[in-house]
């Protein structure tokens, strides 16, 4: 049961930010028009692109437990700071509880992985 849940959270979590990851690459539109509403440069789109897509590949790929842990920090430092920008644009609370939901999603993910998906002690 614990390795079904953490592989639907682990599947889930990356799948999506690893699609939100493309989207941010092809700054579309609804991208773009979000990242001047927040208050911050569209390059910007670009370096969290990169940085979703890769830690979504972190995530599910085999070994690599180190690369695995900074890829959980950088969505945990990626989804507080989304939360918080929306917070602070004075967005609805759906808004600001979306990238929340994720992190939930992440979160189990990380709590749930197996002992060959984790750091050994020294």
């Amino acid at each position: 049961m614990k390795s079904a849940v953490y592989w639907i959270a682990t599947i889930v979590g990356a799948g999506l930010l690893f699609i939100g990851g493309l989207l941010f690459l092809a700054q579309g539109e609804h991208q773009v028009e979000e990242m001047k509403h927040l208050g911050y440069p569209v390059y910007l789109l670009t370096l969290l692109g990169i940085g979703r897509i890769l830690g979504a590949i972190a995530l599910v790929i085999p070994r690599f437990p180190r690369l695995k842990e900074w890829a959980y920090a950088g969505f945990v430092f990626d989804l507080i700071g989304a939360s918080a920008s929306h917070a602070f644009a004075e967005d609805s609370l759906v808004e600001i509880a979306s990238p929340l939901i994720f992190l939930v999603v992440i979160v189990v993910s990380w709590a749930l992985r197996p002992s060959s998906r984790t750091l050994k002690a020294q």
